[in-house]
């Protein structure tokens, strides 16, 4: 099946059997994330991870997002997780963003210069799903060429960046609600939480 049919092929459910390939074989995917649309691929897969700057044209300075489907996921990724996170995660309503100091695993252009990255454990059904399909995590990015407005929802999304994705998920393509950043927060070395964006 072609890129093209791809894109368009109208699929049933979530559709894993086709975006999991997708995902394996180094492509980037559009999908509706927990917050707003994203652009997302492999976060092990160092050359998709190149393909998503160059589509944003996003300078390098400014990592991704992993999103995953666990704490005990993060842990594989990051060299500590705080104790007390749990606790915040368990009690936060909104989705949130933690940023943790030292990153394993990860191809280098995923990770910031200090050696820091960024991870959200997802609550949202589809996300969740995916990416305990994948079994890893997967990257996010707002669905928008860096320096323009995020998009709220799907009809938001400009044609360049739906047509130079990999794939585009077929599902909440028609919910006009308005989607939103998620909350980032990192804890320092005295174990407070200091919330970088609320």
């Amino acid at each position: 099946m072609t890129k093209a049919n791809l894109n368009t092929f109208m699929l049933e459910n979530d559709h894993m059997d086709f975006i999991i390939p997708v995902l394996n074989s180094g492509g980037i995917i559009l999908y509706p994330t927990d917050t707003i649309w994203g652009i997302g691929c492999d976060a092990t897969n160092e050359e998709a991870i190149e393909k998503i700057f160059k589509l944003k044209n996003r300078s390098k300075d400014k990592p991704l997002v992993l999103l995953a489907d666990s704490l005990e996921m993060v842990k594989k990724y990051v060299r500590e997780v705080h104790p007390r996170l749990d606790t915040l995660l368990g009690h936060h309503k909104r989705p949130l963003t933690v940023v943790y100091d030292e990153a394993r695993n990860l191809p280098a252009n995923l990770v910031a210069a200090n050696g820091s990255i960024a991870i959200r454990i997802v609550s949202d059904p589809f996300c969740k799903r995916l990416i305990s399909h994948l079994g890893r995590p997967i990257t996010s990015t707002s669905a928008n060429i860096s320096g323009q407005p995020f998009p709220g929802n799907f009809g938001e999304i400009s044609s360049e960046i739906i047509q130079n994705v990999d794939f585009v998920v077929k599902i909440r393509q028609n919910d006009k609600k308005s989607g939103a950043p998620s909350v980032v927060v990192k804890v320092n070395k005295d174990g407070d939480f200091i919330f970088l964006r609320k």
